[in-house]
This record gives structure tokens, C-alpha cells and sequence, in this order.
């Protein structure tokens, strides 16, 4: 998110505050390819998966490491904005491109529905000779196909 984030700043001409972003977001790469890297090299089930291999965590570390070169050399010759102490904090709503959601509210309770009908819904009180028995099944018996011979005079002709 901070390299994504960085990209968005580095567009709207921060260049120092995408400077802050993108080495936030390298210092979080660098932890997130060593636990992957743990994580493959650990025994028993679900050791198939490498995750520091995956294609997305490997263009996501070249993206991050191209961007911050671009950022640096850009705010060198370009920009001359200085770089915050602190990363720039990321907008975790989205504001475009997203319906917004409807609530969900439970329907109204039917009057129905009271203590004494739920609890006549109890299995443990059902007759014990409800069970049905399978029938036995009855033997199919085969149907006699008629003989159909090919007919070569059918009036068809092929011109």
C-alpha cells in the first residue's frame, strides 16, 4: 500500500513525501520476504508454497526498489523537497471507484414465531417409527427393439 501510495504522491508532485512512502514501504517488503522466506523453509504440510517466489512479491520488490530510484533522482534534480521524519498516513477508505454498501438489517420477527413454536421444533421428541424402510427394487425388465433395416429407396437423391 505505501509503494501504491507513493506512486499517487510521487504523480501529484510530493516527491518528498513519496520518498518517505516508498522507504516505508521498502523497510516493510524486507520483513515480509523474510517471514516468507521462514515460512518455506519450515517442515510438515503446506511447505509447497513459496511465497517469496510468487510472481506478485517479485514484481512488487523491483516496482518498489524502481520507484524509489525515480523518487530520489527526480526530488535531486527536480523537486529539491525534503524528506519527512515520519511516513505519510495512507487513506484506508476509498472515495472513488467503490459502491458504497448497504446496511443489513435483520427482518422483523413474525408474531408467529413465539417461545412455544420454536420449542415444538425439538428432534429429540420425534416418533420413533418414522423412519422409512427402502424399497426393495423391482427388477426392470427389457424392452424388445424393433428390427430396422436401412432402406435405400427413400426418395433421396444426391445431384
Amino acid at each position: 500500500a505505501y509503494c501504491y501510495h507513493g506512486q499517487t504522491l510521487l504523480a501529484s508532485d510530493k516527491c518528498g513525501e513519496a520518498i518517505r512512502s516508498l522507504q516505508e514501504s521498502e523497510k516493510f517488503f524486507t520483513k515480509a520476504e523474510a517471514l516468507c522466506k521462514e515460512y518455506g523453509e519450515t517442515k510438515g504440510p503446506g511447505t509447497t508454497a513459496k511465497p517469496s517466489g510468487h510472481l506478485f512479491f517479485r514484481k512488487l520488490g523491483s516496482l518498489i526498489k524502481n520507484t524509489l530510484e525515480k523518487c530520489q533522482r527526480e526530488n535531486g534534480f527536480i523537486y529539491f523537497q525534503k524528506v519527512p521524519a515520519e511516513a505519510p498516513q495512507l487513506e484506508l477508505k476509498a472515495n472513488y471507484g467503490l459502491v458504497e454498501p448497504l446496511p443489513f438489517e435483520f427482518p422483523a420477527l413474525s408474531a408467529h414465531w413465539t417461545p412455544e413454536t420454536v420449542a415444538a421444533f425439538d428432534l429429540t421428541k420425534r416418533p420413533k417409527e418414522d423412519t422409512a424402510k427402502p424399497k426393495p427394487d423391482e427388477e426392470v425388465k427389457p424392452l424388445k427393439e424393433p428390427n430396422i433395416k436401412p432402406q435405400k429407396d427413400s426418395g433421396c437423391q444426391i445431384s
